[in-house]
């Protein structure tokens, strides 16, 4: 009972501060929360919210290895992470591992180096249950929003949706940027521009101060001067200064990683936890620009020997969050004399950054020398004007390495009274620009602008509402447009009309049509859940929970029971209501209202009502096609599909469409369907085979182009097959990331010292067994898709056949007949994979149907085993 047991929260960590603690020290990792809100009976809204927390089921052998130690131990050091999130897991770890004030102590520190922690163990103090109760406060609410937000949305929109706080409210920012620039109508307007030759071969580009020029003011100014002389009158000298910014807070460093090495916000968090567990930068979930004493220290120690003692300037930088309380300093690196970081190619990247950053931080203002020349014109009383800078100390550029290039806006040599003969005057057309779209590190500024979530929050909920189906990102190709120049070509005025691609875009946030819709929804019948000040106004409450100016208990009930009054009466919100169908006009056919909706599977275009005595005609909208934006004339081509192209050559009948995924083409094959239709047996069907034909256009392809697409695909399929073994479900293939091996139910990866082809049966057997990840979509019921696997060949089906299970035993010869022709074939069951678990759990499924397994027994093209996995 003598060891000192030390629990962190993760693996990295612990093997980094276990460098640090000599003999009679155990460090252990918790590898994260320990405890969460089961789906069911959480919280009980009337007892107070009171929760229930259950040990997650992947973190019963950690507690139970943390439980053994913590026998072994004279004394427990609770060393999670000193933001709420890291006092939640001390104190689940507490509760769970029946810790006390005898028998354990609370250590927190902000970098992981030796006397960090040693400090940190000479100054214990106990769990802050205000920082506790904070995060609960968070997590109560956010729980109680979603669980009970959701289910509206599920009803009354489209099932698997989902609301929540601060995710709800990330959307809305998108959706109402992409409305505004909808809405915006450039303007344009002409800018005057010239260069004038300066003497020695240098010239100088002055410009009209005057903006927002139009086209004949512009045309007369150009005729007022073609005939001109230009004289320089002025030249005006202003010292100016450049400071440098504050270290980074979360944030700005994800803003920062975004702009210069493009990373997304998520990428840019793992990267610095990787370099905080390591022990080389500071804790990264901080809204502080404070550095401590001692790294100021540091950091003048290490300017002055780099650069001199001219470039040291001791700075304080004040945090611009009100609530600046996840940690105590800013991001900045454990050791500033060193400014590179071995270990994996992204973390030598950002860790300059973050150096940088903080060592420009207590650095010199750079010093310029900003020049103004004035122009005069004979013919007119305006004058053009020249800019240029010098750069006269460089100061804390230093360490960004502009100091070489800090004459490159520079005037050439000048003197007052100099002319300067024309060598191009000119009117080009600018257009005003409309907002930009959000990039994910421009979205994470806005939330912080806003107040709305914390440093811990920001990656979880940029990429939420990207899973989620709300928010794509997206690179878009801009358009080309005509951009007017009129321009003096000595003294006549000529016209030199060019173009410029406008509207691309580079990882940008582009909202779904579904986000609209759910938008609006909770604007019109939730305003205050998606309102921007209540988010805000939330942050500061769960702010004052954590510095305990506030009981968490009481702000949850302030706000859950008017919004549980809501949900209540959104019972009475018929579903047209919430769908909020947009009507485009008439179909000119048949004469029943076009209106466009959201669907289970996306947006569609729909001809009629429900309430028609003809059924309305549907057709899913083009992955290119909004819903807020399409016409008539744009969706009346789509109920022209499906439409028959023609035959392949072996006669099998070619189709083009399109769907939730884009255009396709569909082919069933030939001598299946020909068998079948000889057979005449209910309840099989051969499923068609189709081929994407992205980006051609459906309603104008060709045969001849259609069959290229199918020929292409069939193949890429052979070409997925590196090795089949007869007889055997173990088969090579080459997949996206590469070769692989799979038995239909599991994947493993090929040994990087083996050659795909050089492997034995046995051998991949043997890899296999040691692989426990199974597929999602493959398991030995097959559940998924709708369906369940009877039968799976090796490599791509040729064919694949729907049968229902009470009709499986008369579909066997003509699977046998396909067989013996060299076609491979694929059995599915025609019961949705909901009916079959409903089945099951009364214990009725078909497979349990006597009839079946006994034929089935009598057919060596089904296997037995294949038989009584289903039987099982």
């Amino acid at each position: 009972m003598s060891e000192n047991l030390v629990i962190v929260e993760s693996p990295a960590k612990a093997k980094t501060i276990e460098k640090f603690l000599g003999n009679g020290f155990l460090v252990l990792s918790s590898y994260g929360h320990i405890r969460d809100l089961p789906k069911k009976n959480a919280i009980d809204i009337n007892n107070n919210f009171e929760t229930n927390y259950e040990i997650s089921n992947d973190k019963k052998k950690v507690i139970a290895n943390l439980r053994k130690a913590v026998k072994k131990a004279s004394m427990v050091w609770l060393a999670s992470d000193e933001d709420r999130e890291g006092e939640a897991i001390a104190w689940h770890l507490e509760e769970v591992l029946g810790l006390n004030e005898k028998n354990s102590r609370r250590i927190v520190f902000h970098e992981i180096t030796r006397p960090a922690i040693l400090e940190a163990i000479e100054n214990p103090r106990r769990i802050d249950r205000n920082l506790v109760n904070g995060q609960q406060a968070r997590r109560v609410l956010d729980r109680l929003i979603g669980f009970e937000l959701s289910p509206v949305l599920w009803k009354k929109i489209q099932t698997g949706l989902s609301a929540g706080r601060v995710q709800s409210v990330a959307v809305r920012l998108i959706v109402d940027r992409e409305r505004e620039i909808d809405s915006f109508v450039a303007e344009s307007s002409f800018r005057i521009s010239a260069e004038f030759d300066a003497g020695d071969g240098a010239v100088l580009s002055a410009r009209l101060p005057k903006d927002k020029v139009s086209l004949d003011d512009a045309t007369a100014f150009l005729k007022s001067v073609a005939e001109a002389s230009f004289i320089l009158s002025d030249i005006t000298k202003k010292p100016a200064k450049k400071s440098p910014r504050a270290p980074f807070t979360t944030s700005t460093l994800q803003q920062e990683a975004s702009q210069r090495l493009g990373f997304s916000v998520k990428q840019t968090m793992v990267i610095a936890q990787r370099l905080y567990e390591s022990g080389k930068i500071t804790y990264m979930r901080t809204d502080s620009v404070n550095l401590s004493k001692l790294a100021v220290a540091q950091a003048r120690e290490v300017i002055g020997i780099e650069f001199g003692e001219k470039y040291i300037q001791t700075r304080a930088y004040k945090s611009k969050s009100a609530g600046a309380q996840e940690a105590h300093e800013a991001i900045r690196p454990t050791n500033f004399s060193v400014d590179k970081v071995a270990g994996e190619r992204n973390e030598q990247r950002l860790y300059p950054l973050i150096w940088q950053r903080a060592i420009a931080s207590q650095m010199a203002d750079a010093k310029l020398e900003r020049t103004t020349a004035t122009v005069e014109i004979s013919t007119v009383d305006e004058t053009m004007q020249a800019r240029g800078e010098v750069l006269i100390f460089d100061g804390f550029l230093k360490v960004y390495g502009n100091g070489e290039n800090n004459e490159r806006k520079m005037l050439p040599p000048l003197r007052t009274g100099q002319d300067l003969p024309r060598l191009l005057m000119q009117a080009q057309e600018v257009f005003s620009r409309p907002p930009a779209r959000y990039t994910e590190a421009s979205l994470v500024k806005k939330l912080e602008e806003m107040g709305i979530g914390r440093p811990s929050t920001y990656a979880p909920t940029i990429s939420t509402i990207q899973n989620r189906g709300y928010v794509n990102k997206e690179e878009r190709e801009g358009r080309e447009r005509l951009v007017r120049v009129r321009a003096l070509n000595g003294t006549k005025l000529v016209n030199k009309d060019k173009t410029e691609i406008t509207g691309a875009e580079k990882s940008k946030l582009f909202p779904t049509d579904i986000a609209g819709v759910v938008t609006d929804f909770l604007v019109k019948y939730f305003d205050e859940v998606i309102d921007f000040n209540f988010t805000a106004r939330v942050e500061d409450e769960f702010d004052k929970i954590a510095a305990g100016d506030l009981k968490w208990q009481e702000m949850i009930a302030a706000f859950y029971w008017p919004f549980h009054k809501d949900v209540e009466n959104s019972e009475g919100i018929s579903r047209d209501e919430a769908m909020q169908a947009r009507l485009l006009g008439i179909d000119p056919k048949s004469g029943r209202p076009v209106s466009v909706r959201i669907g289970r599977f996306g947006p569609y275009a729909q001809i009629g009502t429900s309430a028609d005595e003809e059924k309305p005609v549907f057709a899913g909208l083009r992955p290119d096609q909004r819903m807020d934006k399409v016409l008539l004339q744009d969706v009346l081509p789509l109920f022209e599909l499906p439409r028959v192209l023609g035959e392949t050559p072996a006669g099998e009948e070619v189709m083009v469409s399109t769907g939730r995924f884009g255009s396709y083409v569909s082919f069933v094959d030939a001598e299946a369907r020909d068998l079948l239709d000889k057979q005449a047996i209910k309840g099989i069907d051969i499923v068609k085979n189709n081929v994407s034909i992205e980006p051609e256009d459906p309603h104008v392809i060709k045969l001849e182009q259609a069959l290229a697409f199918i020929n292409d695909k069939k193949k890429s399929d052979a070409e997925k097959e590196i090795q089949l073994f007869e007889g055997e479900a173990v088969q090579i293939l080459n997949g996206r990331w590469g070769p692989f091996i799979t038995d239909g139910f599991k994947n493993a990866k090929i040994p990087k010292d083996r050659e795909p082809e050089s492997l034995t049966l046995d051998e991949c057997k043997s890899i296999l067994a040691k692989t426990t990840k199974q597929k999602k979509r493959l398991t030995q019921q097959f559940y998924g898709g709708g369906f369940i696997l009877i039968k799976n060949p090796q490599g791509r089906p040729d064919v694949t056949i729907k049968v229902a299970e009470n009709k499986l035993s008369k579909v066997l010869e003509l699977v046998d007949e396909l067989e013996s022709s060299g076609k491979k074939i694929r059995l599915i069951s025609a019961r949705g994979a909901k009916a079959i678990r409903a089945a099951e759990k009364r214990g009725t499924t078909a497979g349990k149907k006597k009839a079946v397994k006994k034929k089935v027994t009598k057919k060596k093209s089904v296997k037995k085993k294949a038989v009584k996995k289903k039987v099982k």
